[in-house]
This record gives structure tokens, sequence and C-alpha cells, in this order.
């Protein structure tokens, strides 16, 4: 397998980066990099990570004349997970509280709730805002844990930038996928299990509309929502297909939030190399633009719209005997 980082790092150019990458040879990882600098994302690094890790440390690397912007990667973690030494020798690592979390494994729910701690300090809000964000993301974390069969459990980084105020989170896995996950509603290909994963009310555990009191169908449905109507950016990328939102620019109306995904300004693609286990990735501003409570309110509004549309349109279907 190889993928490369390159300095357009940023979670808009992630098309370009999975279309470079070569899932073939399976069981060897090899990691190169822009010769001038480098940017990366989290949804890069635990990419590399989830890949480096089902290798083994033995058997994953990244290639000579790295830049010395490579150190932002080896200060998150990502060469204690393959066979090349640091560039960088030894230094004074500065305190991540309230900056980034390092490359993460999340294998139970101890691991969980530390993850979840450790979260406060980057998401820079008042008590009552944070809460829900870290409700959401705790439930990413959980449906991993549950539904993905991830071996190595899941994989997360975060980063917080002060400039523009906002965070920047990746959660990865190598498991079964959207498609094997959400079997039961027999989606065709991989980019209709996204679909479905991304449908407020579907749930991987029950055909029933809005799931069940503990696996809703709303974690990725809150996630895409809060990047949308925060003019951020979130992608999907499982099998062998990709979704990313698009960015609403600032001088544009508040977004509407849209039950169906593809429905939504936004960039599909498929054929890309096959990613047995899914990714997900979120920019998030911070700014209050729009207040936290008017937001979430909105996404809890579309979120039952949708679920009592599909039950409507469900029971109006002909039942023949």
């Amino acid at each position: 397998m190889k993928i490369y980082f390159s300095n357009q790092g940023n979670l808009q150019y992630f098309s370009h980066f999975v279309k470079r990458v070569d899932l073939s040879s399976p069981n060897k990882l090899m990691i190169s990099t822009d010769k001038r600098w480098v940017n990366v994302h989290p949804a890069y690094l635990v990419f590399a990570a989830a890949l480096a890790k089902k290798v083994g440390k033995a058997n994953a690397g990244i290639m000579a004349d790295v830049p010395e912007s490579v150190r932002c990667i080896d200060r998150m973690g990502l060469y204690e997970l393959i066979n090349t030494p640091s560039p960088f020798g030894e230094y004074r690592h500065k305190d991540p509280s309230g900056r980034f979390i390092p490359i993460t494994f999340i294998k139970n729910a101890k691991d969980q709730s530390r993850f979840i701690s450790e979260m406060v300090p980057l998401l820079h809000l008042d008590e009552n805002d944070s809460s829900t964000i870290k409700y959401i993301i705790g439930e990413l974390v959980r449906n991993v844990l549950e539904h993905s069969y991830a071996k190595d459990g899941a994989v997360v980084a975060a980063q917080y930038f002060k400039n523009t105020n906002k965070i920047s989170l990746a959660i990865c896995d190598t498991g079964i996928g959207l498609w094997r996950g959400l079997k039961i509603w027999h989606p065709r290909t991989d980019e209709e299990a996204i679909r479905l994963a991304l449908t407020p009310g579907v749930s991987g555990t029950t055909l029933r509309e809005g799931g069940t009191s503990e696996n809703a169908g709303a974690g990725l449905f809150f996630i895409k929502s809060i990047a949308k109507t925060t003019r951020s950016n979130f992608a999907v990328y499982s099998g062998d297909a990709l979704y990313m939102l698009k960015k609403t620019r600032p001088d544009q109306k508040m977004p509407t939030l849209k039950a169906d995904p593809f429905e939504d300004a936004c960039v599909r693609e498929t054929g890309l190399a096959r990613f047995e286990g899914t990714l997900v990735a979120v920019d998030i501003s911070l700014d209050k633009t729009v207040e936290f409570k008017q937001m979430l309110d909105a996404i809890g509004n579309v979120y039952e719209a949708a679920i009592r549309e599909r039950k409507e349109q469900k029971f109006r279907k002909p039942n023949f005997i």
C-alpha cells in the first residue's frame, strides 16, 4: 500500500489524497511526502495510522528526505507506528491540551471516556455548547466500537486552530465498512451505503425508522449538519466511495439542512481504491455566527421531520394481500 502526504493537506482536498492512494500489496505500507513542505489534516493521519496498525510496525515506513514540516507528523504520533526512525531526534514536546489530540486508538469504553475528556479543552466552548458536540462525537466512537468489528478499534486525532477558531477531527477504522454494516438495508453500492449512513433515522441494527433508543441513526447526520451549519468541511470514505460536503461561503445565505445527503452541495466519488473500513472527518467552526442552541434545534427538527416522513411513506405503501 502507498499513500502520499502533499502540501494540500486540508480536508477540502481529501479527494485528491484518496485518488492517489494505492491499497494493493495489503501487507505493506509505504508513506511518501512532498519534499518542500507538508500540511496534514487529522483525516490523513488517522487513515495512515489505521493502515500502519493493520500491517504491523515492521511493515510500515516513511520514505527518506522528509521536509522539516513533517515534524507535526512526528508530534501527532505517526512515527511510533512505523519502522522508520524519526528524523527529528529528541526534542521537548509541548503540552497538547487545548491544542491537539495525537493519534489515539480507542478499544473500549474507558478509552472512549478518556478521549472525550481530552476533547473538552479543544472545543473552547461553554459547557452547554460543548456537551452536545461531545455527545455526538462520543456516539460516533461508540458506533465504531460496537458495529465496525474492527480489530484495532477506532483511530482518532483532533487539532484546534486558534487563527480560524476551528477544530478538525477524524475517526477511522479498518472494520467491515458501511456497505456490510448496513446490509439489512440492502445497499447496492458503497455510495448508496454512505447515503444511508448519512440519512437521519437509519441504523444498521434495525429497519425501524428512527432506529432504537441505543442506536437512533443520528450521529453522522448530526456531524454533517453541524459542519454544514457552521460552513465547514465534512467527508466520509468507505469501500470504493467518497462523499464530501461542499463548504458554504460566508457571503451566502444560511444553509438549509437536508435529510437526503445527496441533495446537499457535495462531491461524490466512486471507483476509488477499496478501503475495507470507514473514515469520517470534519472541520467545525466554533465562531458563534449562529447560536449553538438555535443550530442544534434546527438539526433536531430536520431529524424528527425526516423520521415522520419516512414512516408516513411506509404507511402509504399499498399492502397487497
